[in-house]
């Protein structure tokens, strides 16, 4: 080997530990809020005669 190719390699021998590395971290955990409220309206039109039957029948309203 040639003294040049030794002081290469002396040379690099330092660069050859390195390696690069990338890490990403949030703060804080990250949380998801799933509060929902959901309401709902059911509205029924009913024909004059069913309407009619339901009067009579009270028991069924």
């Amino acid at each position: 080997m040639s003294q040049r190719m030794i002081i290469a390699m002396v040379a690099w021998l330092p660069l050859a530990g390195c390696v690069p590395r990338v890490e990403v971290s949030t703060p804080e955990p990250i949380t998801i809020n799933m509060n929902v409220k959901i309401d709902h309206e059911i509205h029924i039109k009913a024909d004059q005669d069913v309407d009619a039957l339901l009067k009579k029948q009270s028991e069924l309203q």
